[in-house]
């Protein structure tokens, strides 16, 4: 088991579900058993997350909202870890209280079991998209610092665009906008990893945002409670072991 992180630069780590939206109304694919779903789940998750938050959102109609959340059961009031549901879609957030080993994984459990439980004829739920997300962030000042060359020697990224492509031009070499995106095939659990780097901000300063994502879709995504767990544990374990291998050295030691 790693040592978990003092200092870790998580901003949040997020687990989503999917599942087939199998009705028909109109030209849109809809779930029928959303608004019996909804009142289930929240009997079930009420004693852990007891305090309702109806989102904007929940006033589009469930016609046009697939996959949007609409409702929101966290903790506590204005805090963390927190549970998502919409037409199509439940998700388990959570932020500076994150600990694989002692919550989140526990809160994935929770969360699938009631799903399947809550749902009015379980047979009937097909699930289509597993994603496991963490976003992470470091304060970066891109006109001090070489971004590039930070991502080279701190996070083993390579990325090397030739000075002289703005040689007699004028132009600076420090990026206005950074979106690096990388996504890798995986065979054992099938899916994909993906990796994103980005130029975004932190309490008010410019940083380094960066995405460790792995997801199954279609018939790679496991589609009862054991193999979703199995999934959970594989995808925590592939991400992990990237993350922690991205920061080692400098920036794990920062972190500690």
């Amino acid at each position: 088991m790693r040592k978990v992180l003092k200092n870790k630069p998580l901003i949040e780590a997020i687990f989503e579900a999917h599942w087939a939206l199998k009705d028909q109304i109109g030209d849109f694919k809809v779930d029928s058993h959303y608004t019996i779903l909804l009142g289930r789940m929240f009997d079930r998750v009420r004693h852990n997350y007891p305090f309702h938050e109806q989102l904007a959102t929940a006033n589009i109609p469930i016609e046009i909202a697939e996959r949007v959340v609409q409702h929101r059961f966290r903790a506590r009031e204005g805090g963390w870890p927190l549970v998502q549901f919409g037409p199509g879609v439940c998700t388990l957030n959570d932020t500076d209280s994150y600990d694989w080993e002692r919550s989140f994984r526990a809160g994935i459990i929770d969360l699938i079991r009631k799903l399947f439980e809550a749902y009015p004829q379980p047979e009937d739920l097909q699930i289509e998209n597993l994603i496991l997300r963490y976003i992470d962030a470091i304060i970066v000042d891109f006109e001090k610092e070489d971004v590039f060359d930070f991502l080279k020697t701190k996070m083993k990224v390579n990325i090397d665009i030739q000075k002289n492509i703005f040689e007699k031009t004028g132009i600076t070499n420090s990026p206005e906008v950074l979106d690096l995106r990388f996504a890798f095939h995986s065979l054992t659990p099938a899916g994909s990893l993906q990796l994103r780097f980005a130029k975004g901000n932190r309490e008010g300063k410019d940083a380094l945002i960066w995405e460790t994502v792995f997801s199954s879709s279609g018939e790679q995504a496991p589609k009862d409670i054991n193999n979703i767990i199995t999934w959970a544990d594989n995808a925590h374990q592939i991400t992990s072991n990237c993350f922690f291998e991205i920061i080692d050295g400098e920036l794990l030691r920062s972190f500690e």
